[in-house]
């Protein structure tokens, strides 16, 4: 069991739903330490590869991608949910579906942010069913850049989100996959992973 599977099996909250809350550490209160070694970790699965730029989602993806883009010393740029006024120019576009909100949202960055010269590596926290991932991806894709490999902190092995960007061919690097949870007796089963 690794270091995330730990945290999770001591502070994670299985509800029902396959809803698992990871707020008191992950994604409404954040363990600074915990996210250090998640970027420490999502650098030595990437290692071999050329990184310009990590592109994330809003919200919670944002401390994590800030971490790993800090052990690779390039910038995070992180696809908003919403156009603000500050945001002007040119934009790419995609459309994703929520599975913790039930929704659909535009998320959008800026043409200024991301360019056909960058090599990316997309971070975000929970994979459950892949519309998330897919929208960063057609981002990278819109902007003519490569996107070198995907880390995410959570994955929800028993949705298909992992086996469809598997699929698609990118190497997708889950620190923690979760087989199975029961909200009645609040256990999580992980897939073995071995990531020597």
């Amino acid at each position: 069991m690794n270091f995330l599977e730990e945290r999770i099996i001591k502070d994670g909250i299985v509800k029902p739903g396959n809803v698992l809350k990871v707020d008191g550490f992950l994604n409404h209160q954040i363990d600074v330490a915990l996210l250090d070694q998640m970027g420490l970790e999502f650098k030595r699965r990437f290692a071999n590869k050329t990184v310009t730029k990590i592109l994330t989602i809003e919200a919670s993806g944002i401390g994590i991608a800030c971490m790993v883009a800090r052990h690779f010393g390039v910038p995070v740029v992180f696809a908003k949910k919403s156009k603000s006024v500050n945001i002007d120019g040119d934009m790419y576009i995609a459309e994703v579906e929520s599975f913790t909100h039930k929704c659909k949202n535009q998320v959008i960055v800026s043409k200024k942010f991301l360019s056909s010269n960058d090599h990316v590596l997309i971070i975000d926290d929970f994979l459950a069913n892949g519309c998330a991932l897919q929208g960063l991806i057609a981002i990278t894709e819109s902007a003519g850049a490569t996107v070198e490999g995907i880390g995410i902190a959570i994955e929800k092995g028993f949705q298909i989100g992992g086996t469809v960007i598997r699929n698609l061919g990118y190497q997708l690097e889950s620190l923690a996959i979760v087989d199975s949870m029961d909200s009645e007796n609040g256990t999580i089963k992980f897939k073995e992973q071995n990531n020597g």
